[in-house]
């Protein structure tokens, strides 16, 4: 079945109490993760919410949650770092900061995904307009990173139109096939559920 057969299908299942998260499942072969670094930033055309965004900048910033470096010292405590990690979704940092970013924050940001990188996430200006405007940019931006033989994205939320979440799943899938060695020969299956559903096997283009 096409994803819109199946979204029909999941529909179609009991209610919930909360509006569930649909999730776009890649099943891959022929990869080895750790030997094939696969990762990439796809832009979505709809965004199902806002993210969680903190910066790592000089001085504090009235457009975003803001540690500065004068903070950085604190954050040698496991527990501090664990817990800023886990509260924010996104990190962004000016420049010149990043060594100093990656020496304090590195070991957590990097295995958590949320590490600042050149293709997202890192400012010349700590202007605030300079800010919102990577932080409009991360609303509508996917990393995917290959840590395993199964990729999991969310492509949005179950109260948002067919035609969104269909064209959300189609961004992230062209995206990754576009970063895998063989392209879709390196795609065993697809699949589409809901955060209570059992997933559905689909049919990409």
């Amino acid at each position: 079945m096409d994803i819109k057969q199946a979204l029909d299908e999941l529909r179609k299942l009991e209610k919930r109490k909360f509006d569930q998260t649909v999730d776009l499942i890649i099943n891959l072969k022929g990869i080895d993760p750790k030997r094939d670094n696969i990762a990439t930033i796809v832009n979505i055309p709809h965004s199902s919410g806002t993210k969680k965004v903190c910066a790592f900048l000089t001085k504090k910033n009235e457009a975003i949650d803001t540690v500065t470096n004068a903070d950085f010292p604190k954050y040698k405590d496991k527990k501090t770092l664990k817990n800023l990690v886990k509260h924010y979704d996104f990190f962004i940092a000016v420049a010149p900061l990043m060594p100093a970013v990656a020496t304090t924050f590195g070991k957590a940001l990097g295995p958590a995904g949320k590490m600042p990188s050149p293709q997202l996430g890192i400012v010349t200006s700590e202007d605030p307009k300079a800010i919102k405007a990577m932080i409009e940019k991360i609303g509508s931006s996917l990393k995917i990173r290959v840590k395993e033989a199964s990729v999991k994205m969310a492509l949005g939320k179950e109260s948002m139109k067919d035609e969104d979440l269909i064209a959300n799943a189609n961004a992230i899938y062209s995206a990754l096939v576009n970063v895998l060695p063989i392209k879709k020969d390196n795609i065993r299956s697809v699949m589409i559920k809901l955060t209570m559903s059992k997933p559905l096997k689909v049919e990409m283009k």
